[in-house]
């Protein structure tokens, strides 16, 4: 993984609760798969800090993780595990 800029003035403040939107289609146990897929990176995390909305036609579901991040590199761990699962058809 590639150093981080440190002459530049950082946009994110860690350690911060920072939002990650989560989208894949409508399934049992997405949610789940989501929460533990964090989980890995940061124990504490729970599913009661998900947001979820179905779309208009109810074939897909967006979640929006709050998620508690020490680092930068935690939060680049969270991202590669999410953005890397076969359920997750993006995220950001």
């Amino acid at each position: 993984m590639a150093e981080h800029d440190t002459s530049k003035p950082a946009l994110i403040n860690f350690p911060c609760d920072f939002p990650i939107k989560v989208m894949g289609e409508m399934q049992d146990g997405f949610a789940d798969t989501i929460t533990g897929l964090i989980q890995t990176v940061q124990p504490t995390f729970s599913a009661a800090n998900i947001e979820m909305r179905a779309s208009s036609g109810g074939k897909y579901i967006s979640l929006t993780c709050h998620v508690h991040v020490a680092s930068q590199d935690q939060l680049d761990a969270v991202y590669r595990l999410i953005s890397a699962h076969p359920l997750v058809k993006f995220s950001l």
